[in-house]
């Protein structure tokens, strides 16, 4: 570790990060910000691809494929989920076989080939079913799009699944590789990448749900998707051009190996007996050599034996004969050291606090789906301009931006009075300001939607404009965007505070794990409350002025509410690493402190 008397000389080449031709990375002409640059202007051009097909997707497949509103909501929630889910993978592919450059530039090129099939399947006429024409004599009836119609817009959608979830789950990753920890210097710069990641990544949503979704509305989507086909393979054209000015790290491999490997040990052993102390479990102190390919590994910063999640112990055992008896270890899908065992245990431990943040993404995906389905009923004029219904979103958008500073500003210094936290609300406080935020939206919602129904019982034809503003839906959308600052940051400073720092990848993919889930939660929910309503009193009919949606909005609110409930008791019983490992007397390398995506 560099002392403050002892700083690295800005000159000297890299011990830890290489250039593209494999040599020792010069400080003066790799990384930095010139390289870094390349990255936000990439991840901005991906989330502006993302979420310009995502916001608008429920009114193409209603509009334009004719699919019901339950049908349109799950495709797109199944499609972020699928996206988000896939995150893993690239992770997994980046750590454990290519890298993250390689990761990046070939998941970007996936991306940009669905987003094509997608724009394809747009302007080719058999590829979507006929318009609905009332005014023909008979009437043209409207035919829901049949499966090869069907077939080409899902492979299209998972195709960009497939390169949104490998790139995302490796760009930050990247960015941050650009800096190096051990200079304090471009420690703080990497501090200020990733707060120009966060603003960059609202730039490019801010775009989607704006410019794109006004362009698909009213330009045409063939338009609309050949921009966002143009914007990614612009941002892999762009990417590329760093190639020489990046800085590489090695492969560390997958922590998913290290979990896999731990109990696949410990159920090998399960019949054996737990010695009665634990140090004479195997652990660092017995690793004369550490072996992978030849290579000598640096040896980890051993961790104290705790009592829980006993059985994964077994693992450590060392078998009368064995290798790791005589203090080597030759294969780790025979024995773990103590170390390795409870680093698993440190993600077990964070499992209740993972699981019960899935319910806000739950609520997120309403913003996306059904809130955009209200929006598309009302009046939505502003003088003479008629605002899109997907670019509600922008107020989503607009209160994530204006909550940040918010509580940098004025609940950060309160809060560290109040609390006595140098950091204002803890990780878990701010998740859980989230959840209760979420939970008062779709309170809104529900209101909003029994005054949006009480206008249209005046309607002359259930097609026509509900005579009520489509700014009443603006608190719904608030409450979720200021829920989605907190609970974002919130999550991304637990997850990347408590998983082991050789775990420091996966954090990220269990962050974005519970968006996944949470968009395959709604629409699981939303399948199921469809099939229990039936046709005769649907909650969620195709025409949501002959529906109940604000019962489904009260039944979010109801779990939201249990959610919360078991949120704070996981809350209330968790240890903090750092704190957990101070009354161990372990002290934590300054590294393994700095907090960073």
């Amino acid at each position: 570790m560099v002392t403050a008397t002892e700083q690295p000389r800005t000159d000297a080449p890299l011990v830890d990060a290489w250039d593209y031709k494999g040599r020792p990375a010069d400080r003066s002409s790799t990384g930095g910000w010139s390289s870094a640059a390349m990255i936000l202007c990439s991840e901005t051009c991906e989330r502006l691809t993302t979420l310009g097909i995502a916001v608008n997707l429920v009114t193409y497949l209603t509009g334009t494929m004719h699919l019901g509103n339950a049908s349109s909501a799950n495709v797109v929630t199944n499609f972020l989920g699928t996206s988000f889910m896939l995150c893993l993978f690239g992770g997994f592919v980046a750590d454990t076989f290519i890298g993250r450059y390689r990761t990046i530039a070939i998941f970007a090129a996936v991306q940009c080939t669905g987003v094509m099939i997608l724009t394809i399947s747009t302007v080719l006429p058999s590829l979507h079913p006929p318009k609905c024409d009332s005014g023909t004599n008979p009437p043209q009836p409207c035919v829901q799009a049949d499966g090869r119609q069907l077939g080409v817009l899902y492979l299209a959608l998972y195709t960009i699944a497939l390169g949104t979830g490998g790139l995302k789950s490796s760009v930050s990753g990247f960015g941050s590789d650009q800096f190096d920890e051990s200079d304090p210097g471009e420690r703080a710069q990497m501090v200020k990448f990733f707060s120009w990641f966060f603003f960059f990544i609202s730039i490019g949503s801010l775009a989607a749900v704006t410019v794109l979704v006004y362009i698909q509305d009213n330009l045409g989507r063939d338009w609309g998707y050949g921009i966002c086909a143009f914007a990614i393979g612009l941002g892999l054209a762009v990417f590329l051009l760093g190639t020489r000015r990046y800085r590489f790290k090695r492969l560390v491999g997958s922590p998913l190996t290290q979990i896999a490997a731990v109990f696949c040990c410990a159920w090998r052993k399960r019949r054996l007996q737990l010695p009665s102390d634990p140090s004479l479990l195997f652990d660092m102190d017995d690793v004369d050599r550490l072996e992978e390919g030849g290579n000598k590994m640096k040896t980890k910063q051993k961790l104290p034996h705790s009592k829980q999640y006993r059985f994964l112990d077994k693992a450590a055992i060392k078998e009368t004969g064995s290798a790791a008896s005589n203090g080597y270890y030759m294969n780790k899908w025979s024995i773990s050291t103590l170390t390795d065992v409870e680093e698993v245990k440190m993600v077990l431990r964070m499992l209740p606090i993972w699981a019960t943040n899935i319910m806000f993404w739950t609520i997120y995906a309403q913003m996306t789906t059904f809130s955009v389905s209200q929006a598309s009923t009302m009046d939505r004029r502003v003088g003479s301009f008629q605002i899109p219904s997907a670019s509600l979103t922008v107020f989503f958008v607009g209160s994530i931006l204006l909550t940040v500073p918010v509580y940098d500003r004025l609940i950060v210094p309160v809060a560290r009075r109040l609390l006595h936290n140098p950091q204002g609300l803890t990780p878990l406080q701010r998740i859980g300001v989230g959840l209760v935020l979420s939970m008062f939206a779709m309170i809104a919602a529900a209101l909003t939607e029994i005054k949006r129904l009480h206008s249209a019982r005046h309607l002359a034809s259930p097609k026509d404009t509900i005579p009520l503003s489509v700014f009443w839906l603006i608190p719904q959308f608030l409450l979720v965007g200021s829920g989605e600052a907190f609970m974002y940051i919130g999550q991304l400073d637990f997850f990347l505070r408590e998983c082991p720092k050789g775990m420091k990848t996966m954090s990220t993919g269990l962050f974005l794990s519970t968006l996944s889930l949470g968009f395959f939660v709604s629409s699981l929910l939303v399948t199921i409350v469809h099939k229990v309503t039936g046709d005769r009193k649907p909650w969620l009919a195709d025409n949501l002025n002959q529906g109940r949606l604000y019962d489904f909005y009260w039944l979010l609110a109801a779990l939201s509410c249990v959610n919360l409930v078991v949120f704070l008791k996981c809350a209330r019983g968790y240890v903090y690493k750092d704190k957990r490992l101070a009354l161990e007397g372990i002290v934590l390398e300054e590294d393994e402190l700095t907090i960073h995506a």
